[in-house]
């Protein structure tokens, strides 16, 4: 037998490589089973990583255990102390997150609706609802207040003005000195007063931009086996010096929502413990990063429903302060306070599934398709979308 390709008379030439196929479009040289099966282009790019789903799901754990721990803290140092310790990276590690996400924002008509209707509408709504849950429950006559965003709101508030900041970080040739250098001056300017939490927006301002200027392979640096080991030794001395501090420093440091006058300290002291907070705050968020889990957990999938979670948990601390439910005398013992730690976990993670996340979804991330202009170039990619898709079946 002759090969077919050497045979007189069938000399032929080499045929050129398969080109990739356009995506969601089968090839003509697969055979239509393989085409059927064959997962569309696109879905690599939208598998989410393991490791920042655990890291936000533990990082919101963390903030509802703090809000927990905030009405019993006075009575233990030991529970004090290592609440500083937490609301020294808690809320750094989920903004870094949060910023890293943010970086191909732009000013896109679909990125833009999508800022408003999973933002600003949010803020609205939760805006609205804080108060009138605390007028329900203890008779009060709290007014609603759009410009004072009122206990959890502050983050919608924040986030809504970094996002939208973002092609300015972008575009700036030091994004994070000039981020640094904007939460030194808030830090003493008492002025700006609590309109929006502006303090808050600018003092929280640099981890932001941290994520934004960070790349995956940075994240890969403090998940190495070496850090994690070394971790271990740096937050038993966080929780050493969080102990001491607790006589000694003023916790409002730690929600960066004052100015250094009206903490009753000296004007310098404000650039002074913006940079010592940073420094802090880092290096223990680099420790919390390098010991979530890089693998698919059982809470892996609570990730996603984060925001949720973190809103939502407020009625309920808020519902057990107004009651007195904190005031009683055995909730104040080391054992009544793991119970505290235990239920605030449970009860935040219930708030991150996703029967919860389908009850609250018409105000956590609304359609609101009829608020909105048709955008041609939207429009189009849509079109073509459903196009590849059809082909695809």
């Amino acid at each position: 037998m002759f090969d077919a390709a050497s045979s007189p008379g069938h000399s032929r030439r080499p045929l050129p490589p398969a080109q990739s196929p356009v995506d969601g479009v089968p090839s003509p040289r697969t055979p239509m089973s393989t085409q059927r099966q064959r997962p569309p282009a696109d879905r690599p790019g939208k598998q989410r990583d393991s490791f920042f789903d655990n890291a936000k799901y533990l990082a919101i754990v963390l903030v509802a255990i703090g809000h927990a721990w905030e009405p019993l803290k006075g009575d233990s140092r030991i529970l004090e102390g290592v609440y500083t310790v937490v609301y020294t990276f808690h809320m750094p590690a989920f903004i870094i997150i949060s910023g890293f996400f943010s970086r191909s924002f732009d000013m896109r008509p679909d990125r833009l609706k999508r800022l408003i209707t999973g933002v600003a509408v949010p803020y609205v709504l939760f805006e609205t609802a804080y108060p009138l849950f605390k007028n329900a429950v203890d008779g009060s006559h709290e007014p609603i207040s759009l410009l004072d965003p009122w206990y959890l709101t502050w983050f919608l508030v924040a986030l809504f003005v970094w996002r939208l900041t973002t092609p300015i970080w972008k575009l700036v040739r030091w994004p994070l000195p000039l981020a640094v250098g904007l939460a030194m001056l808030a830090s003493i300017t008492p002025s700006i007063g609590d309109d929006l939490d502006l303090q808050r927006v600018l003092q929280f301002l640099p981890y932001f931009v941290l994520g934004l200027c960070m790349k995956p392979e940075h994240f890969q640096l403090v998940r190495r086996r070496s850090v994690r080991i070394a971790s271990v030794p740096v937050f038993a001395a966080a929780l050493a010096v969080g102990w001491w501090a607790v006589p000694r420093m003023n916790t409002a440091w730690f929600y960066h929502r004052d100015s250094a006058q009206e903490l009753g300290a000296p004007w310098w002291c404000g650039p002074v413990m913006v940079l010592a907070m940073l420094g802090c705050s880092l290096l223990l968020t680099a420790c919390f990063f390098a010991w979530v889990p890089r693998r698919n957990m059982w809470f892996t999938a609570l990730g996603a429903g984060t925001l949720y979670g973190y809103l939502l948990h407020g009625f309920l601390v808020k519902f057990a302060d107004y009651r007195g439910w904190f005031d009683h005398a055995w909730l104040h013992h080391p054992l009544g306070e793991i119970a505290v730690t235990v239920v605030a976990a449970a009860v935040v993670t219930v708030l991150c599934t996703r029967p919860v996340q389908r009850v609250f979804r018409f105000a956590m991330e609304p359609k609101m398709e009829w608020a909105f202009k048709q955008d041609a170039a939207e429009l189009a990619r849509e079109r073509q979308k459903k196009e590849r898709e059809k082909v695809g079946v």
